[in-house]
């Protein structure tokens, strides 16, 4: 079984290419335009252990919102795809990751109903030329598109660049852990209702 997908999505503010392999060891050629988010990209990829290659073009003279958005839109759509009919998941996973102060917990459900629950409080409103709310925005696209149910909470933390960090890894690893294949249901779909 191949769980792998890639996705286009070309609109009047963003064009976007993205491969995703579920099954890889977190290889990874992130190229936005949004350095910062670029190495959040990373993050995500490396510590979900999924292979992720990106291109995204986007109107960045204006911002960067449509194409933190935009990439979040596309990556849900490849989860989704890749996933299938979800036969054989695990479906739950969980993390707490510390980094230096920020200690950041994410919960996730493949659920089918895609939801973002985000008890993050950012002490600024930019890193560098990052505004820190568009993190949110993409985590809502991912889950929105991928049908997660995923809660982000911040238990400690004080410095905006650590905190966003221990939370990309924190959902990568909780992520990595729903992702995976289920050796004493193989064939089953982890539901009571027979669909995920």
């Amino acid at each position: 079984m191949t769980r792998s997908a890639t996705v286009t999505r070309r609109t009047n503010e963003t064009d976007i290419s993205l491969s995703l392999n579920l099954d890889g060891s977190g290889e990874h050629d992130i190229d936005t335009g949004v350095p910062f988010f670029d190495h959040m990209l990373d993050a995500l990829s490396k510590h979900g252990l999924f292979d992720l290659d990106i291109k995204a073009l986007g109107d960045l003279e204006i911002d960067a919102h449509h194409t933190v958005e935009d990439v979040g839109i596309v990556l849900g759509t490849a989860l989704d795809e890749a996933l299938g009919d979800r036969r054989g998941i695990t479906r739950f996973g969980e993390a707490i990751i510390p980094m230096d102060e920020a200690l950041v917990l994410a919960a996730i459900d493949i659920s089918g109903r895609g939801q973002l629950h985000w008890d993050v409080a950012l002490p600024i409103e930019f890193i560098g030329s990052f505004d820190t709310s568009l993190m949110k925005e993409f985590l809502v696209a991912l889950a929105t598109k991928a049908g997660l149910t995923l809660h982000v909470r911040k238990l400690a933390g004080e410095n905006a660049h650590h905190i966003i960090e221990a939370a990309t890894k924190a959902t990568a690893r909780a992520l990595a852990q729903a992702l995976a294949l289920d050796a004493r249901a193989p064939q089953g779909v982890p539901s009571t209702k027979g669909t995920l």
